[in-house]
C-alpha cells in the first residue's frame, strides 16, 4: 500500500507540474509535511517524479503514438499525469514492476479520474508496455 501512496505521491506532484508549471520539489515537500510517506517509498516516490520529468518528451511521444484517437492535450489531465508515471517505470525501471506500474495507475485512475479513466488509462499503457517489452529507451 505504501508504494501506491508513493505513486499517487508523484501523480500529483507531475499533475501540479503539468497544470500550474509548478516547481516539483517545492511541490513534493509540500506533500510531505503530512509524513504520509517513510524514506523509503519517499525515495521511490522522487525516483518516479524525477525520471518521469527528465524523460517527458519521450513519455509523451510514446502515449501519443498509442492513443492515436486522443490528443495529449485533449485528455484528462488526470489520465494524462496517471500515464506518464506508469509510462516512466515501464520504460525506465525493472522490467518485472511493470505490471504492477500498470495495476497501480489504474487503481490511481480508479480514484482520482472519471468513469472512464481506469479503461483508458489500462488500453493505453498496455500499448506502451507491449511495445517496449519494459525493457526502457
Amino acid at each position: 500500500m505504501s508504494r501506491r501512496k508513493a505513486r499517487e505521491f508523484a501523480f500529483k506532484v507531475v499533475f501540479q507540474v503539468d497544470q500550474v508549471d509548478a516547481d516539483p520539489r517545492q511541490a513534493f515537500d509540500y506533500l510531505m509535511e503530512d509524513k504520509e510517506l517513510d524514506g523509503e517509498d519517499s525515495d521511490f516516490s522522487w525516483q518516479l517524479i524525477e525520471g518521469c520529468l527528465k524523460n517527458i518528451s519521450l513519455i509523451d511521444e510514446k502515449l501519443a503514438l498509442y492513443s492515436k484517437d486522443w490528443a495529449l492535450n485533449r485528455m484528462l489531465s488526470v489520465d494524462r499525469n496517471i500515464m506518464r508515471i506508469a509510462s516512466f517505470e515501464i520504460l525506465f525501471t525493472e522490467p518485472d514492476q511493470s505490471v504492477i506500474a500498470i495495476d497501480e495507475a489504474i487503481e490511481i485512475a480508479k480514484k482520482y479520474g472519471d468513469k472512464n479513466s481506469a479503461s483508458f488509462v489500462n488500453a493505453i499503457l498496455d500499448k506502451v508496455l507491449s511495445e517496449n517489452n519494459g525493457t526502457g529507451n
